[in-house]
């Protein structure tokens, strides 16, 4: 039973119609309750304060691995993997993760299934059960999730941080754990993992430590007798808050310059500083101002300043890595390759511009935009024994209050998560809030002592002296004293640094606009030669928001490599132009992008609609007015060609799923192609090819949210306006023969394909599969059928091939849709097994579960029905998530917008029968109809059995080996498009 209902007011949006209640049950669990009548998903999260700072010595990895293990059976549960199983059955998805002191598991699932899945998730912290066989498997995924990240620069440069300091402190640790340190070493030392393991879940996992988020649509009531029952016997063992005293960094791990040779091709420079961690201060959210400002990118501030020079890419600032006792600041810059070779005077230029934000002392506006009341900041210079001293005094924040109050509605699961992660943080009221609002006036530091700078670069090979032990990075250590910094201050380029400029974009107008026409799906408002707009006003989230997206259909953006490579540079071009002046539209929660598409380019804009027709303005000005800036082009260049060169470091997996869609995709070109071009395009050849890129053009828009009507056609009418008007216009419609079209590759029935092909990096020991089912073109009845077969094959799949098989961390089946064509894949990465093994499993999968699929009873097949039903009927959240189907529907041409609701009568009506006909005729092996792709990644351990498969050429029966896509694409049918030309389009 409940011990205390909190009468505490917790702070939420004034938007925010759904109720809370904090409750402390007699276990000393703390819960918070949301009630949400209007929710289509229910979910939850149990945040634990225990993480892997608490691993024991000599068992790195340990809380990692019970994460992982809490997941397999219980001893009220006692089928292994039931609590995913009935999870993923209803609709719903669960998963969990380890921190330094926390570790979060959480779901969501349809809403009327609550109450069964909290009964089994409650048993993760009640009686868990750990089988010896299950252990020893789940070992192996542990492994395999780290095999995964061995060559990610982020997880390694991540650790070496760590591994610089302190090998006292906890933060020194390694976390994920692999097959060394939870079982070889083990082992070794005479350890049996199994029995530490449960014995660090019984003298750690403690209600007391506990915070639970449960959020359904059941009232405030219903929802606590449900807590009470279910929870109440989680074991209270006192165990008092483990804190971990001191700080990561002696002065032996400060002033240090440590150059890392990564594993991707690039420049990075970060510096960090310990600092006190912002929690203390969260009213005054020090670190967001210093953070805003370090990190602005309008004119006059540090980014721009180097973007000028042609040093830098891109710029971060804030606070990261932190707990209650320490954390650190960090200013991440991206160089290009002059910025490395002038990184002395890029940190120089850093320190001038903390120098400025010292000497200019506190604009009053900007804090009425970022921050609250009064803000003291004490920061120690450089790491000397100078104290700067600012007393900041404002009013309260602009942005920040209109981003509280006005936050979209985010889906339940990330929302408890949220919640969850702050309650041990924050007080009761704040849970919500967080650091969101900053209002109080009180004194807070920043203690500032310069610690590391981490400076990454290829061009370090070979010059390093160290390796850090657990992911094998190359880097060595130099110490830098404070008089070393101040001559790069002294030597660093006399630029005109400045702070911000107020922020144009702020809106002030939040009224919400009548509706006239209560519709519930996009309507064509208008249509011409030039472009056709459709419309959908806001008639479900009611907040002052707007959702704009422009395809600019292009005929000349792809018809070569070449062509294709510079409508990318344009678009990069294009962003990179705008970026000092927009920037401002972001911090304001006014958001755009321009992006490269198949038939030309994009343009999105999304947030408050205030002040978004100015933005979208400026955007199509600079469009019209595009010039090509030399040094600005090379940049960018720099910036494309090191992506493609870094495209080998992909995970296999990754590069199994690109060469599936290059197999399927019509007319698109091979990206070494297109790198092969790349570094003979110069900013004369992009001079030359915008204007033609621009000659011909059919613009499809949508526009939704808070803009009437009239608005909506009024800006349409300003682009075209812009590009088609006037005695010479800059663009010309388009003949009806020039619409063009997504088609995809049709697959022979009864052949089974293969593209076997070496992995882009074989330093890389994983190999990868996409088993690949083509199996129809937009149809309601069988849409429905392949959704259901994956939702009912979805977790038996995951169990079987990851858990039972340990075949590999990243083991997916998931639907596919590639423009209207419908299918089923398989996903598996694994140094387990070569790809061809992995074929086979698969197979043999599909041979076992057929079995499964016809001893599945009516009420089983019925609640699968329904809960696909829901998954179906669920609500958006927000603007974006509308959008974004029904734009779908526009983009592949299938304009079905009520397909939800099509489907869902199908759904209705499918009998089980008909279900196994389906997979009979379509998914089964050898059945009449089943079309297969198998696209096989071979890794680093692989590669004597790619030379056996390569030499094969596909001999044997009913089976196609693809040795190059080319030859085979040219060689296929193709599906039909959805998108006709002009005069199909139903204008």
């Amino acid at each position: 039973m409940a011990v205390g209902i909190s009468e505490v007011e917790i702070i939420k949006p004034r938007t925010d119609k759904r109720e809370y209640r904090r409750i402390i049950l007699s276990n000393s669990l703390e819960v918070l309750l949301i009630s949400d009548p209007d929710t289509d998903k229910a979910a939850a999260s149990m945040n634990v304060s225990i993480g892997y700072f608490c691993d024991p010595e000599g068992l790195e990895g340990l809380a990692h691995f019970l994460e992982h293990m809490l997941f397999y059976a219980s001893e009220k549960y006692p089928v292994e993997d039931s609590y995913s199983k009935y999870i993923t059955e209803h609709g719903g998805s669960t998963n969990a993760y380890t921190s330094a002191e926390h570790t979060n598991f959480y779901f969501d699932i349809n809403a009327d299934c609550l109450d069964d899945a909290l009964d089994r998730f409650a048993q993760f912290f009640i009686k868990p059960l750990m089988s010896s066989d299950a252990t020893l498997r789940e070992i192996k995924a542990v492994d395999s999730e780290n095999q995964k990240n061995l060559l990610s620069d982020a997880w390694r440069m991540n650790q070496l941080q760590k591994h610089l300091c302190s090998k006292d402190h906890p933060y020194h640790k390694f976390s994920t754990g692999n097959w060394d340190t939870l079982e070889v070493k083990p082992k070794a030392k005479g350890l049996d993992t199994r029995i530490e393991l449960i014995k660090f879940y019984e003298e750690n996992y403690s209600a007391n430590l506990m915070h639970l988020v449960v959020y359904g649509r059941e009232s405030l009531d219903s929802l606590q007798s449900l807590i009470e029952s279910k929870f109440q016997d989680i074991r209270n063992i006192e165990r008092n808050q483990i804190s971990f005293l001191g700080q990561p960094c002696s002065n032996e791990h400060l002033q240090i310059l440590v150059r890392a040779v990564p594993i991707k091709q690039g420049h990075t420079l970060r510096i960090i500083w310990p600092i006190t961690p912002s929690i203390h201060n969260y009213k005054e959210c020090p670190c967001r101002y210093l953070g805003h400002l370090i990190g602005h990118e309008g004119e006059g501030s540090l980014f721009y300043i180097l973007k000028q020079l042609g040093w830098a890419v891109s710029l971060q600032a804030g606070e990261g890595d932190w707990s209650f006792e320490f954390s650190f600041f960090s200013v991440v810059i991206e160089l290009t390759d002059a910025g490395h070779d002038h990184v002395e005077d890029v940190i120089g230029l850093l320190f001038k511009y903390i120098c400025l934000l010292h000497k200019s002392g506190v604009s009053k506006w900007i804090f009425d935009e970022v921050a609250s009341n009064f803000l003291f900041c004490i920061i120690e210079d450089f790491g000397m024994n100078k104290l700067l001293t600012y007393y900041l005094s404002v009013k309260l924040a602009s942005i920040c209050e209109t981003d509280f109050h006005y936050r979209d509605k985010s889906p339940p699961i990330y929302y408890t998560v949220s919640v969850a992660s702050n309650m041990q943080i924050f007080p009761p009221e704040d849970w919500l809030v967080a650091s969101s609002l900053p209002s109080k006036f009180a004194p807070s530091t920043i203690q500032k002592t310069l610690d590391e700078i981490f400076w990454e670069s290829k061009k370090f090979q070979g010059y390093t002296d160290c390796i850090e032990p657990w992911y094998g990075t190359p880097y060595s250590v130099e110490k830098i004293t404070a008089s070393t910094i101040q001559q790069w201050v002294e030597k660093a380029p006399k630029e005109n640094l400045s702070l911000p400029k107020p922020n144009i974009f702020i809106p002030n107008d939040l009224v919400l606009k009548t509706v006239q026409e209560k519709v519930k799906v996009p309507y064509m408002l208008r249509k011409s030669s030039f472009s056709r707009l459709w419309y959908k006003p806001d008639t479900m989230f009611f907040t002052p928001k707007a959702y704009i997206r422009i395809d600019f259909n292009c005929p000349h953006s792809n018809y070569s490599p070449e062509a294709t490579v510079l409508t990318d540079v344009f678009t990069r071009l294009l962003m990179d132009y705008l970026n000092e002046y927009a920037y401002d539209a972001q911090v304001a929660g006014l958001y755009y992008a321009i992006h490269q598409i198949d038939t030309g380019f994009q343009v999105i804009l999304v947030g408050y609609n205030h002040k978004m027709r100015i933005l979208l303005e400026t955007i199509v000005g600079k469009m019209r007015d595009f010039e090509v800036k030399p040094d600005r082009f090379s940049v960018i260049k720099e910036t494309i060609t090191k992506e493609y060169e870094n495209y080998k470091f992909h995970q296999p997996y990754k590069q199994a799923l690109y060469y599936c869609s290059l197999i399927l995709e019509d007319q698109t070109w091979h990206w070494n192609d297109e790198f092969e071009v790349l570094p003979h395009l110069e900013a004369d050849n992009l001079a030359k090819f915008s204007p033609h890129l621009l000659a011909k053009a059919f613009l499809e828009c949508y526009i939704s949210g808070n803009i009437e009507p009239s608005e909506a056609e009024s800006i349409v009418q300003h682009i075209e306006d812009c590009f088609f008007s006037g005695p010479n216009p800059m663009c010309k419609p388009l003949f009806p023969s020039q619409h063009s079209t997504k088609r995809i590759v049709k697959l022979e029935r009864g052949l089974q394909y293969s593209y076997p092909v070496e992995g882009l990096n074989q330093k890389d020991e994983n190999s990868a599969l996409v088993h690949y089912i083509q199996v129809h073109q937009d149809d309601i009845k069988l849409n429905v059928k392949l959704q259901l077969f994956a939702l009912i094959a979805k977790q038996p799949a995951f169990h079987q091939l990851r858990s039972v098989e340990q075949l590999g961390y990243i083991t997916i089946l998931a639907n596919r849709n590639d423009y209207g064509v419908r299918g089923l894949q398989i996903i598996i990465q694994s140094t387990v097994k070569d790809p061809a093994n992995l074929d086979s499993r698969v197979n043999a999968f599909f041979k076992m579960f057929e079995a499964k699929l016809y001893e599945m009873t009516d009420e089983d097949f019925k609640s699968n029905v329904n809960a696909l039903v829901d998954m179906k009927l669920e609500k958006y959240k927000n603007l974006r998530e509308e959008s974004a189907f029904f734009w779908q529907e526009i983009s592949n041409g299938t304009l079905k917008f009520d397909r939800k609701e099509s489907e869902v009568a199908a759904l209705k009506e499918l009998r089980k029968e008909e279900l196994i006909f389906f997979f009979n005729n379509y998914i089964k092996i050898d059945a009449p109809e089943r079309k297969t792709l198998s696209v096989q990644v071979y890794g680093g351990l692989h590669l004597a059995e790619y030379k056996k498969v390569a030499d094969q050429d596909g001999a044997a029966a009913q089976t196609y080996q693809i040795n190059d896509i080319f030859s085979f694409r040219r060689s296929r049918p193709l599906y039909g498009s959805f998108k006709g030309g002009l005069g199909q389009m139903k204008l």
